[in-house]
């Protein structure tokens, strides 16, 4: 099932994707808002639903908004592929590297990355999988039983301003600017990818393939990192994990690319589809 939140006249609705057109739920079922339907395992009401109903709005002509537009937490995987390490020149780690994002620096698929442009130029482009959960995830959970708790998968653009990242040694500066943590075209549940370290996925700026890599080069799969999170602070339904980019980012080529106005940023992912973002200044 793929599903995504959007902008109506009234606020913010969800709903599933059919066949191009977008079925309804908030108003068919009593949850409020997408984490409330995401904890109430509304997704296994809304197969049923599906069966009989052809769509209430076409997709292509919603103002989409991030996946899970209120989680309580984002959490982040720096350097988590190899190849991103090493081009960064950073010595290995024997445990994730974890950072924060929060949820005001978000934005949807078909909306602008914006650059904030009165304090830097030097917004860079990041290619990960995201990561939803399904339910409370508790304390010193298992790698073997992670996968049970993730609710769905999606394709994440981490864009971020590379010199106020290196403002502070935590990173949160640059990975929190306003509308800059791009998240689409939809999140496809688990149940559609057993296996989130199987996927092939692209990074392309302006039709050219910046960055090209698999999930299994991950150095701390999905269930590793849960396992790991959860050894410090329970996960809860509606949060999000970005799992880390790998090599080819803008800032360490030579000369460094960064985006500008008017780019056209897509991240691909196998089995869930293209995040397509434009770049504009703010």
């Amino acid at each position: 099932m793929k599903l995504v939140n959007y902008l109506l006249r009234d606020g913010i609705h969800y709903g599933a994707v059919k066949n191009g057109k977008v079925v309804d739920l908030k108003t068919r079922f009593p949850y409020p808002d997408f984490v409330s339907f995401i904890a109430a395992r509304g997704e296994r009401q809304a197969e049923k639903l599906l069966e009989d109903e052809d769509g209430d709005y076409d997709y292509d002509r919603l103002c989409l908004l991030p996946v899970v537009p209120n989680p309580g937490k984002i959490l982040c995987i720096g350097l988590n592929y190899e190849s991103h390490r090493i081009e960064g020149g950073h010595a290995k780690t024997e445990h994730p590297i974890v950072f924060a994002r929060w949820p005001e620096s978000q934005t949807g698929h078909r909306t602008a990355i914006k650059r904030a442009v009165k304090v830097s130029t030097q917004l860079d482009f990041e290619a990960e999988l995201l990561v939803v959960m399904a339910r409370r995830t508790p304390r010193y959970t298992k790698r073997g039983d992670a996968l049970k708790y993730v609710f769905g998968y999606s394709c994440y653009n981490e864009a971020c301003h590379r010199d106020w990242q290196a403002h502070t040694r935590t990173l949160t500066s640059g990975k929190n600017f306003e509308s800059t943590g791009a998240s689409g075209p939809w999140l496809v549940t688990a149940d559609e990818i057993p296996d989130p370290q199987a996927l092939k996925f692209q990074m392309r700026l302006n039709g050219k393939v910046m960055q090209s890599d698999h999930t299994s080069q991950m150095i701390w799969p999905v269930n590793v990192v849960i396992e790991y999170i959860t050894c410090w602070l329970p996960l809860n339904p509606g949060d999000l994990i970005v799992m880390g980019t790998p090599g080819g980012v803008g800032f360490k080529r030579t000369p460094p690319v960064f985006m500008q106005p008017g780019d056209i940023a897509e991240v691909e992912f196998e089995k869930i589809g293209t995040l397509t973002n434009r770049i504009e200044d703010e």
